[in-house]
């Protein structure tokens, strides 16, 4: 997973860095010569697209051979070949590649929109950019010889695209964001080089922390004119525990043992707030809104748990 989050937060931090206003239906004159920087073009504008196509043609490259020497180089290598993980971690690494795919198409969306494109258009520009990032990394995989080609991994990236370009393209707005959360469990204590010795580690390591979250938007479903909060959500969420390793819980690990833990799954319905609908003056807090509306608020939470009695949390992260 660490790999993934690599490559999300290098590629959110370059492309969001050109991003303009969210997808939002403003109208514009075709002779406007006026529009400011953050200002959506009313027709495709060339040298904004030439901006898109740079960044992107430096970042991918540069994204990649980053990621190739922080993860890869140090592992052996081998002949292509495929590797059946779907049974890993409670499939919470496949829910976190669908993740990692919407969060890195949705910003290049809004780019190309920003740029001029149409709503369908931006939609599958980003989306498409973003499964060729991901599925670059899955070749990686293929050819070391600690990991292989995951279809499950494939799979989910193409769930994850699909999620993004299928909400514009028939709601023309994303009334379904995804997000997730992390707090720091006691797991990491046993294991701190698989799963983290410390917060930072343990956001891209340990699983029994992350929760994934869809965040579903009430109001965009309602009649125009709605008295209903714009920015209150409903949040859905996927989470497990008890994993100390990928299939099963080793015994012990380098001669230390590990104490015996049930691994399930966890269910949760929590009061979630879209930021990015909330409507502020500054350009700045707007902008820093929709860059941190990836992650799910602290919040009351309903957690149901497999096999196990239904938890209340005043405040769940």
């Amino acid at each position: 997973m660490r790999k993934y989050f690599l490559l999300l937060f290098f590629s959110c931090l370059v492309f969001r860095s050109h991003a303009g206003n969210p997808l939002q239906q403003q109208k514009f004159s075709l002779s406007n010569d006026s529009i400011g920087l953050f200002d959506v073009s009313p027709v495709p504008d060339k040298s904004r697209l030439r901006l898109i196509g740079y960044t992107v043609a430096v970042t991918y490259p540069v994204s990649m051979a980053y990621l190739y020497t922080q993860w890869y180089q140090d592992y052996p290598q081998s002949s292509f070949h495929v590797f059946n993980d779907n049974g890993e971690w409670l499939q919470m690494d496949k829910v976190a590649h669908v993740w990692n795919t919407y969060n890195i198409g949705k910003p290049l969306m809004k780019l190309f929109y920003w740029a001029g494109l149409d709503q369908k258009k931006s939609a599958i520009y980003g989306a498409g950019i973003a499964y060729v990032f991901q599925t670059t990394i899955e070749v990686f995989d293929g050819f070391s010889s600690e990991w292989g080609f995951s279809w499950g991994d494939a799979i989910a990236n193409t769930v994850g695209a699909g999620a993004l370009v299928s909400q514009q393209l028939v709601w023309d707005q994303q009334r379904i964001v995804l997000k997730y959360s992390f707090h720091q469990t006691k797991y990491a204590d046993y294991r701190p080089d698989a799963l983290g010795s410390n917060v930072m580690e343990g956001i891209l390591k340990d699983y029994n922390g992350l929760t994934c979250w869809m965040s579903i938007n009430p109001y965009s479903f309602m009649k125009k004119g709605s008295s209903f909060p714009k920015w209150l959500s409903l949040g859905l969420g996927y989470g497990a525990e008890g994993m100390t390793g990928g299939f099963e819980n080793p015994t012990e690990v380098d001669g230390q043992s590990i104490p015996p833990s049930d691994r399930y799954r966890q269910y949760y319905l929590a009061i979630d707030f879209d930021l990015a609908r909330i409507p502020v003056r500054s350009k700045f807090l707007g902008g820093l809104f929709k860059l941190i509306n990836i992650i799910h608020l602290p919040a009351p939470t309903i957690e149901f748990n497999q096999g196990r009695s239904t938890k209340f949390h005043a405040l769940y992260f």
